[in-house]
């Protein structure tokens, strides 16, 4: 598996002609030249507290 996964679009403008950045889960966007960065946060939901019920 690769260590980067590589967002189809920009999630601002939609465009997909990106570039890595060098910092980890960093995207730059040559349409709207945005950066923007991504982080995997984990699979299925979220597990409720108790305080969140």
């Amino acid at each position: 598996m690769s260590e980067r996964a590589a967002p189809f679009y920009c999630p601002y403008c939609g465009e997909e002609d990106l570039e890595p950045l060098e910092e980890h889960g960093a995207w730059y966007c040559n349409d709207c030249v945005r950066s923007f960065q991504l982080k995997f946060l984990g699979v299925g939901a979220a597990k409720k507290t108790e305080e969140s019920r």
